[in-house]
């Protein structure tokens, strides 16, 4: 498979650039973070990337989707992570789309997925319930009750929690508390009874939840997949995560040397454009051969989720490791780069910083799937 993208890939990417630059920069994100948006995100931009069919892009077109598969879902995420765009994008269309299309029930499509493509419903994957990512340490309960189960417990970090419809929620069936087997998915209305929600900011200006469930009662209908078999379930859903994730820090990375390079062109010291010190060319050279690593195994993690799904975990691992990596060293040399300026608010590059910090811990960090990767290959 060529390692680049389409003719129809290029025209998303141009399409998706252009939307970004004109109506999400990140001059939108600072006035979120200044009103303390109580969503987090702006409704409206998220109404107009349904329009251009962007949360659409996972859904199949008998749902009212575009399905164009994972590599088109990584070209939008990457053009977000240049902005900086806070959007329910990573866990509606990306993480919600790729459960219910590959594991929902026909009247659980029916029901949200359309939706989902319209932009009028998101959802939140609740799976943490510690600092650490730990998929399958679950103690969140689900116990038979009548027909339908109850469920109980708690669950950390769920983005976008707060504004969701309807959140993913990984709970216990049988098994103990660090076994794979024995875990269900179940969908849980956020408004449900018995479902209370801590809103927490972020270091990077977005909102995360904090969930509780207290004897919150669903029936057989709210099951997703296989009872006890979820977690193979869970992973897929969270390596088209994680592999979002990876493209948008991409785009983060891209941007962060974009805007240090023109910074070099520009400011003097001494009489003279810093551009032209070899010891601070040296460090962009090696910051673009990094990049353009990174962008290389993303790309190739993405193709795979959409070739091989069934034999993507590894390099989607080594692709969220990698560019975990390469976006913390690309904000940080942009930061350095800029010199003091970089560490003031009037300066956008410092927003860079603090969203790959999030992004790279979300849903495992380097460490975490460099271990993964080693495991995977029996080292």
């Amino acid at each position: 498979m060529a390692m680049v993208l389409n003719e129809e890939q290029n025209m998303l990417k141009d399409a998706a650039k252009g939307f970004m630059t004109d109506n999400a920069p990140i001059s939108q994100l600072r006035r979120l973070r200044d009103e303390e948006n109580k969503d987090g995100f702006d409704r409206d931009t998220w109404k107009s990337m349904a329009e251009m069919g962007m949360t659409g892009v996972l859904v199949p077109e008998e749902f009212g989707g575009v399905a164009m598969g994972h590599v088109a879902a990584g070209v939008i995420a990457e053009e977000m992570g240049r902005t900086l765009t806070a959007s329910p994008f990573l866990s509606t269309a990306i993480m919600g789309a790729t459960a219910l299309s590959r594991f929902g029930t026909g009247s659980q499509k029916s029901e949200w997925l359309a939706k989902i493509a319209s932009g009028d419903a998101i959802t939140a994957v609740a799976v943490d319930e510690a600092r650490k990512h730990a998929p399958s340490t679950v103690t969140t309960t689900a116990e038979r009750s009548g027909n339908g189960f109850k469920l109980n417990g708690a669950k950390s970090f769920v983005a976008d929690g707060h504004i969701a419809d309807m959140m993913i929620v990984s709970a216990r069936t049988s098994g103990e508390e660090s076994d794979a087997d024995g875990i269900t998915l179940f969908l849980v209305p956020r408004e449900a009874d018995g479902v209370s929600v801590e809103v927490d900011t972020m270091i990077d200006s977005r909102l995360a939840s904090d969930i509780k469930f207290d004897n919150v009662e669903l029936d057989a209908d709210a099951v997703l997949g296989e009872i006890d078999g979820g977690f193979a379930a869970l992973e897929q859903v969270l390596d088209a995560g994680r592999a979002g994730l990876s493209a948008e820090m991409s785009g983060s990375a891209q941007a962060c040397l974009d805007q240090t390079v023109d910074y070099l062109k520009e400011r003097k010291q001494f009489g003279e454009i810093i551009g032209t010190f070899q010891g601070l060319q040296h460090r962009a050279a090696h910051l673009y051969t990094e990049i353009e690593l990174g962008k290389s195994i993303v790309l190739k993690a993405l193709q795979t989720l959409d070739a091989a799904p069934e034999h993507a975990t590894m390099m989607i691992s080594a692709a969220k490791s990698k560019l975990g990596h390469v976006a913390q060293l690309s904000a940080q040399e942009a930061i350095q780069m800029h010199g003091g300026i970089g560490m003031t608010d009037e300066y956008d590059i410092g927003f860079f910083i603090k969203r790959v910090r999030v992004a790279e811990a979300l849903y495992g960090d380097a460490n975490f799937h460099t271990d993964k990767f080693a495991r995977l290959r029996k080292y």
